[in-house]
């Protein structure tokens, strides 16, 4: 297999990671853990440590098998092969409702029938507590999550906001060890999805207790996690925070799914004591040595993310990691820009300030420099 290098920590193996910085049994672990179903394998060799009290996010595409593992720990797929621990202990052959784990799923499914308080108190029904005892438990969650002045509400009186609050308040007032949450913010418009981010981080930090939220939705992502497991083909592509994530991508995949990366391929032209200059398919490019060693004529990826292009008129191309492109589109998004452009076949894009929109506006169809500095460029692995 090949290999992913963690910053601050020894470089696990593909499929193997931590999603913290401390070492002990303490929190959950997935331990080489597949799961094939026929001729599919879903989830792929994966371990995975994931510590009591941190907030970590699986993303990935549809199909990457993100969902599975949370299906698994939540105890309603069986692995293939492999385990799953929690403090030390195997969570596999124990049912669902025997499990110190509990699921939030996209949709709610609350009952309609029951109020937020007869929703929330449900599950302390069915652990045999008695009514005294369900109903002071039940209270003080409805009031964690702030509903207690609704608390006589049925659900088809509260808003979508409001009925996702019921769903984890029901879920947490079991007291689980992890929270696992399968795409909790998709029934949501995106005004009550950013409100519930953060309402979200909020109550796990209060609780204390691991969450598990599985997404598709980078910005999702790097806005909630503590860490990130990026997956694809049923295999961890890389684990780190949302910083490391999204500035320095650890293969092509994920350069690519993160979005606003310009991943560029060349051979090594020349090398000096601190720069690589590589020829590349759209110029030449100035690439830091660091701690890998190149030699000429080797095949490189690398990629530059977009807020680190420089864009200025002109069609002349001075020195390495300055491009001649032409402006093919311009997109508002409020306090930034996206500018795409065609440099021969390829394409690329920057990421500028919202007040350069005019002026960039202006210059769709003619030539610009897109530059950048060689500290931005980052190596790639396939």
């Amino acid at each position: 297999m090949a290999t992913q290098e963690q910053v601050g920590e020894p470089g696990p193996e593909v499929g193997e990671a931590r999603a913290n910085g401390t070492s002990g049994p303490a929190g959950l672990e997935l331990r080489r853990l597949t799961k094939q179903f026929a001729d599919v394998v879903a989830v792929d060799d994966v371990s995975l440590n994931i510590d009591s009290g941190s907030y970590v996010v699986l993303l990935g595409p549809s199909g990457c098998g993100k969902t599975t593992i949370l299906r698994m720990v939540g105890g309603h797929e069986h692995p293939t092969s492999g385990d799953i621990l929690l403090d030390g202990e195997s969570l596999v052959g124990i049912p669902p409702a025997k499990r110190p784990t509990t699921t939030v799923f996209q949709h709610f499914a609350l009952f309609p029938h029951k109020t937020v308080l007869g929703n929330v108190d449900f599950g302390l029904r069915m652990q045999g507590m008695s009514k005294q005892e369900r109903e002071k438990r039940a209270m003080d969650m409805v009031d964690l999550v702030g509903l207690s002045e609704m608390r006589f509400r049925r659900p088809s009186e509260l808003s979508g906001g409001q009925q996702q609050r019921v769903a984890l308040a029901r879920v947490l007032v079991t007291n689980p060890k992890v929270l696992l949450l399968d795409e909790p913010f998709g029934d949501l418009d995106r005004l009550l999805q950013l409100r519930m981010r953060v309402e979200l981080r909020e109550l796990q930090r209060e609780l204390g207790i691991a969450f598990v939220h599985v997404t598709h939705n980078q910005e999702e992502a790097l806005s909630m996690a503590d860490r990130i497991v990026v997956m694809e083909g049923g295999q961890i592509q890389q684990v780190g925070s949302p910083a490391e994530i999204s500035q320095r991508p650890a293969n092509v995949f994920v350069a690519a799914f993160m979005g606003d990366n310009n991943i560029l391929r060349g051979s090594v032209a020349e090398v000096n004591r601190d720069q690589a200059v590589v020829d590349a398919n759209v110029g030449h490019l100035a690439i830091p040595t660091g701690e890998h060693s190149h030699s000429v004529g080797d095949k490189l990826t690398v990629a530059v993310r977009a807020n680190c292009v420089n864009l200025a008129a002109g069609e002349q191309a001075a020195r390495p990691n300055e491009v001649v492109a032409t402006v093919a589109a311009t997109e508002y998004l409020g306090d930034t820009i996206k500018v795409h452009m065609r440099a021969g076949e390829h394409n690329l894009l920057a990421k500028l300030p919202e007040q350069r929109y005019t002026e960039m506006s202006k210059l769709v169809g003619k030539p610009v420099v897109a530059s950048w500095d060689a500290m931005n460029v980052q190596l790639l692995r396939d």
